[in-house]
């Protein structure tokens, strides 16, 4: 039996439902989490390692050491960050590391990370590879954002590299609004905001950052009125091995994560997945950001180099991602999950908490983790 680790440093229960899967498609989930994570309490996590925001490293290493993984899963934009951070540390200490080698299976090709992670040089990228994009343009001074708004126009988008969930998005309607965007984004943040965050999400990573402040790469696209969209996909060594992909009926803020998506058919996103797995040589669970606009095309937003909150969602043969990975993983097949029939997903607990009346709560399929009791009462309270 496969043995799967399992990265983060958040407490998102999803991590909790993509063990589920992988446990259905017969490996071992494992995970390295912070202190206080649902997947203290998942049935399905059979063993949890503590992971330290003060020492991120040296927690993941003996994670990583102690559980003999045949796979790392990242879980959030920072285990990828930090996962790559250990991988440098490990081949400076000696060539030959399993550790090194084990980050390097897990995630695909590390040389093309450095681009994966710029918003900018992830988008050029694709738009090179023939993927619609919807002009992206590097701002490095308030000069560039004049500029890029030149060309763009207003409203703009203005994202800031390494955050997630709608944090680091702006959709500036005016020349002031973007200005202060840029400057929120590209200035380190103050240590006083930093303290602050730390206590408002009671994560300690903030705490870091007020001890050593940094800036960060900030990016301009065109915005586009539309639908979000998004794909869900499981790569082996550049290949897509399974995906879905669905509209966004209901967004938490109408930029953050999904609430309610509608699993569709849609060959352009399908074609942006599998270019974006062999640009990159990806390995692992990914997805991609779209707006549909009004013509029904769709157009690139970012690339989540990890697994997303959308992808634990079981559709079927070909479109449950841990079992498609641990398919590829192990070269043999697996069992899966009960596939999901209804095509509309409300996505629990975020619909139930923006509105217990929702009538996609009936209407479509409430996946809620009926098989997973402990996790449910603590997403619950």
């Amino acid at each position: 039996m496969p043995k799967i680790l399992l990265v983060s440093t958040v407490k998102w229960p999803s991590l909790a439902r993509y063990a589920g899967g992988f446990v259905a498609a017969g490996c071992i989930a494992e995970a390295v989490v912070p202190a206080g994570a649902p997947a203290h309490l998942s049935r399905y996590v059979s063993h949890v390692y503590r992971y330290d925001a003060f020492s991120p490293t040296a927690s993941l290493s003996r994670a990583i050491s102690d559980s003999q993984a045949d796979l790392l899963v990242a879980c959030d934009d920072r285990a990828v960050e930090q996962l790559l951070h250990l991988h440098r540390i490990e081949l400076a200490r000696v060539a030959s590391s399993e550790i090194a080698r084990l980050i390097e299976k897990s995630l695909g090709k590390l040389e093309n990370y450095p681009r994966l992670l710029s918003r900018h040089q992830s988008l050029t990228t694709l738009q090179a590879a023939g993927v619609r994009i919807p002009d992206p343009h590097a701002i490095f001074s308030e000069q560039d954002l004049a500029m890029a708004l030149e060309r763009v126009g207003l409203p703009a988008v203005i994202k800031a590299d390494g955050s997630w969930g709608g944090d680091g998005v702006v959709i500036a309607r005016s020349l002031d609004a973007a200005l202060g965007a840029f400057r929120q984004f590209f200035n380190p943040p103050s240590r006083l905001r930093s303290l602050l965050r730390a206590a408002k999400r009671r994560d300690p990573h903030f705490l870091t950052a007020a001890l050593s402040p940094h800036g960060v790469q900030v990016c301009v696209q065109r915005f586009i009125p539309g639908l979000p969209a998004a794909s869900a996909f499981a790569a082996w060594r550049g290949e897509v091995v399974g995906a879905f992909y669905y509209d966004v009926l209901v967004a938490d803020g109408g930029i953050g994560p999904p609430n309610v998506i509608r699993r569709i058919d849609c060959p352009q996103m399908e074609n942006a997945s599998r270019v974006a797995a062999r640009e990159f040589g990806l390995s692992g669970l990914h997805g991609l950001d779209f707006i549909r606009d009004s013509d029904g095309n769709v157009h690139v937003l970012e690339i989540n180099p990890r697994a997303t909150h959308g992808g634990t969602l079981p559709f079927g043969p070909g479109r449950d991602l841990p079992a498609a990975l641990a398919e590829a993983l192990t070269g043999a097949k697996t069992g899966m999950r009960s596939p999901i029939k209804n095509d509309v997903v409300a996505l629990f607990p975020r619909e139930w908490n923006r509105d217990p009346l929702s009538e996609y709560l009936t209407s479509g399929y409430h996946d809620v983790p009926w098989d997973d009791p402990k996790l449910l009462r603590t997403v619950i309270g």
